[in-house]
């Protein structure tokens, strides 16, 4: 009988080793169940990815331990099954050198071979990433060795196949499945933890599609999904023939078990499996964020959401998403007017929330800004009214969401954007109060494409064409004094985000920006901006990460410091 992979293509929780176990050990059940004699589970499915510094403590590691003996333990009756368990080991020699200065450790990301019981074999990462959001040269040694174990789809043995075992960065460089290969691997399995941003789905099959070519072996992708802090997993694993091609992908952002037949013949190995259909970036863009949002809560045990909402279009987008994430049910909106609260801004709030049918409020926040401002005459007096004027009204707003939030225990959801927050254009202690920051990493362009987006299409039910066409096209405002827009003090959109992507998120330098066309005042304003403001960026909440560059550990930039780039 030919053997039959399934990939526990399933969403594991940072630190729940007892309940990640579980998981491992109800689809290997199912999957048993259903014919397939080798299950793979994503890299470190048994701790959930990334664990971070939990991996430093010793009674992690045995608690790692103790669950991989758990799916071994509880698996042992089915026979001719094998098991790929992703989780964190100790080193060989069981030690490392820490004191309060240093910290070497011998451990590995590694995944257990499981097999009626046993630990059959045991492969060690050999390339450990530290880029991006990646830190594993902190915690993890590199593995030296190859791991290439037998698994069939009957106890005869007929359709017996050497299968080569890597861990995600090991596939992106030649030697590992070169090495395997040549330890008599006929199929490759590569069990991945790879975050999301927009377009790398696109990237991992064209980079597994050159291991392919380059060996001459087909390939198994295992994937995690899932939302963890910051990052997101939007699952997609997939198989590819030998010559590259696709043979199967399994969808994105949902739980499932994947499952890929493998058919030998006198020539070749042939993989087959379903194919999911490709999707456009912005079906990819919302499904992370609301994946995003719905783990962030559903994880940390928070009963629902509330967020301000102004009536334009940041906090309307963040409501669509986090309807879809959460249903209506569970989220709480508060509109604030002020002084220079626009009639429009009411109307159109009052109509997002009516259209998205959640619990709407106005608690105007005039009695309090005047108060303030009485309070604070005489250290005023003979003084303009300035920032300093529409920072109390955002701080206003900050403190009565956050005593709605104590007081019903919802969590605050920020809705400020990737542009806003490198140009400093948000309020500390005012729009940025709150626990998490939905729309973090996205530029306002992409808002705006995104709310038009969310408008031509319904991909949870909740409702088509949530948000009034007059929220997307009115200019942008902060309504924090009278006749107030966006572009008072910033440059059009267009070129703002233009400029940030280049400078903030591929690193071109300003004379770079500036021969491409851009008015060198310009550039050097946004680049003084994005400088000037890393101590707002710091004091953000955590937010969702969607493109290779976000506001969080992609970025890691000092306060002090005098280059000017």
């Amino acid at each position: 009988m030919p053997l039959k992979i399934c990939v526990a293509q399933l969403n594991y929780c940072v630190g729940d080793m007892p309940g990640n176990a579980q998981k491992i050990i109800d689809a290997a059940r199912t999957a048993y169940a259903d014919g397939a004699r080798l299950l793979l589970t994503p890299e470190l499915a048994i701790c959930g990815y990334a664990a971070e510094d939990l991996f430093l403590r010793s009674s992690f590691i045995q608690a790692c331990d103790d669950a991989v003996n758990q799916v071994a333990r509880e698996l042992a009756g089915l026979k001719g099954l094998t098991v790929v368990v992703g989780t964190p080991t100790q080193g060989d020699n069981g030690k490392g050198l820490r004191t309060r200065s240093v910290a070497v450790q011998q451990r590995h990301n590694a995944a257990r071979v499981l097999r009626e019981g046993r630990v059959i074999e045991s492969y060690a990462k050999r390339e450990l990433p530290n880029y991006q959001v990646f830190d594993e040269r902190r915690y993890f040694t590199p593995g030296q060795g190859t791991c290439v174990f037998q698994a069939t789809g009957d106890e005869a043995g007929d359709q017996a196949v050497n299968v080569g075992l890597m861990i995600c960065e090991d596939a992106w460089f030649e030697e590992p499945a070169r090495l395997a290969k040549e330890a008599g691997a006929e199929l490759l399995v590569v069990i991945n933890a790879s975050p999301f941003h927009v377009g790398k789905g696109g990237e991992r099959e064209m980079t597994m599609r050159e291991r392919c070519l380059a060996t001459g072996l087909p390939l198994v992708y295992a994937h995690l999904v899932g939302g963890q802090d910051e990052i997101v997993f939007e699952g997609r694993s997939f198989a590819l023939q030998a010559d590259g091609s696709l043979a199967g992908r399994a969808a994105s952002f949902k739980e499932n078990l994947f499952n890929v037949q493998v058919l030998r013949s006198q020539v070749a190995i042939n993989l087959i499996a379903g194919v999911a259909p490709e999707r456009s970036s912005e079906a990819d863009l919302w499904d992370a964020l609301v994946l995003g949002v719905r783990d962030y809560l559903g994880k940390n045990g928070f009963p629902g959401a509330i967020l301000g909402l102004s009536g334009g279009i940041d906090s309307a987008l963040v409501l669509a998403i986090v309807v879809d994430a959460l249903g209506a049910d569970k989220v709480r909106t508060v509109m604030m007017p002020s002084p220079y609260t626009a009639d429009i801004s009411w109307l159109d709030a009052r109509e997002m929330a009516g259209r998205m049918r959640v619990a709407y409020d106005e608690i105007s926040i005039i009695p309090q800004f005047e108060a303030f401002k009485a309070s604070l005459a005489g250290e005023f007096q003979g003084l303009k009214d300035d920032t300093t004027e529409e920072n109390i009204q955002a701080r206003i707003r900050g403190v009565f969401l956050m005593a709605l939030s104590n007081k019903f225990g919802s969590i605050v959801l920020t809705t400020g954007n990737k542009s806003e927050m490198a140009t400093g254009y948000c309020t500390l202690y005012g729009d940025m109060a709150g626990g998490f920051a939905v729309i973090k990493d996205l530029l306002k362009t992409t808002v705006f494409e995104l709310a038009r987006w969310r408008n031509e299409n319904d991909p949870y039910g909740t409702g088509s064409q949530p948000i009034p066409e007059r929220i997307i096209t009115r200019p942008p405002s902060a309504e924090l004094r009278p006749d107030q827009t966006d572009q008072d003090s910033l440059p059009p959109y267009e070129v703002l985000d233009a400029i940030l992507a280049r400078y903030m998120e591929n690193d071109q330098s300003v004379e770079s920006i500036v021969a491409a066309g851009f008015e060198r005042a310009v550039v050097e304003r946004v680049v003084r901006l994005i400088r000037l403001n890393e101590y707002k960026r710091r004091q953000a909440p955590v937010g969702i990460r969607v493109t290779h560059r976000s506001f969080g550990k992609d970025w890691r930039y000092p306060i002090t410091s005098k280059f000017g780039a």
